[in-house]
């Protein structure tokens, strides 16, 4: 354990942003999931509603920090790519 005030901070801040990134991050493979499985199940429909989500999630945890741009723009350029196939 930190023994200095600001390093003591630190710590709770770290574990404050650890505890948010994870949610953030399991809502985005959650939508990117619902989108994979309606492009693999060909329903255009679903899909429709599910991708938009989805690249919603990504561009948000992207703003958040919480995965790096290229990370993101790699996810978003997949699943439309995917999607464009069915269409």
């Amino acid at each position: 354990m930190a023994n200095i005030k600001s390093a003591k901070k630190r710590i709770k801040q770290n574990e404050r942003n650890r505890l948010r990134n994870i949610s953030v991050r399991s809502r985005m493979k959650t939508f990117m999931k619902k989108a994979l499985e309606a492009i693999a199940a060909k329903d255009t429909e679903k899909l429709g509603t599910t991708l938009p989500q989805a690249l919603s999630e990504i561009d948000r945890a992207a703003s958040k920090g919480v995965i790096h741009k290229n990370s993101a723009a790699r996810k978003k350029s997949m699943l439309q790519r995917r999607a464009a196939l069915l269409k």
